[in-house]
């Protein structure tokens, strides 16, 4: 079967729900499959009614540069996955490694047989392995999905230059991602748009400051929604 339809609401629900105990479409790592599917994704799915597929669409999004280089068969169709599909990582052998030998450390032993002194020195070398490497795991940087509003003052605002002086903020941490515009009435639309920002490093108090400096286009802004990734 697979995703067959990415464009109804049939289709999204069920992208949704594929996505809702996954981070990608297969495997562990963003791939060809990601971006197969995500390039038959012509809307942004809303958060309100898909927040798994908004989640992962905005998340791919910033892989944008990268799709070419990434890894999987890129003559596949977005249809080889999906429901009924084989769930089958890119490349068994690089499944994290790390899980699975933590699930093989007996950190308590048994409670029906003795303890030798061969098998306790054998499981404390095996817990100290074990606790090296959770020690020496780097955690990655915490990011959030926002979808931020900025409204113009009237309908005569150049929406145009308004997004240019937007997306022209420039920081480390912060990447622009899909934007439409939204009627607001009486002829105004207002800018919607998405980012992906590493929360350490980007205050979105100070960027909508900096947004709201651009005072010949903006009136305001507001963050419509965010998600933790």
């Amino acid at each position: 079967m697979g995703f067959a339809d990415l464009v109804s609401d049939a289709g999204l629900t069920i992208l949704n729900n594929w996505l809702k105990t996954r981070s990608y479409i297969v495997g562990y790592s963003p791939s060809q499959a990601d971006v197969k599917v995500f390039q038959q994704v012509k809307q942004i799915p809303t958060p309100e009614k898909y927040p798994y597929a908004w989640r992962w669409y905005n998340h791919i999004l910033t892989f944008e540069s990268e799709f070419s280089s990434l890894p999987g068969d890129p003559t596949k169709d977005h249809t080889a996955y999906g429901p009924d599909s084989a769930e089958l990582t890119l490349n068994p052998a690089k499944a994290p490694a790390a899980e699975e030998e933590d699930d093989d450390v007996d950190l308590f032993g048994s409670d029906d047989e003795e303890e030798d002194a061969e098998a306790a020195r054998i499981r404390e070398e095996r817990l100290a392995e074990y606790n090296k490497k959770k020690a020496g795991k780097v955690k990655p940087a915490a990011k959030s999905i926002v979808t931020l509003d900025v409204k113009p003052w009237d309908d005569e605002t150049n929406m145009k230059e308004l997004e240019d002086n937007v997306r022209g903020i420039s920081k480390d941490g912060l990447v622009w991602g899909a934007s439409k515009l939204v009627a607001v009435g009486f002829g105004i639309k207002k800018l919607q748009i998405n980012l992906v920002v590493e929360d350490e490093k980007i205050s979105l108090d100070e960027l909508q400051q900096e947004i709201e400096e651009f005072e010949d286009y903006v009136q305001s802004t507001d963050i419509q929604a965010m998600q933790k990734l």
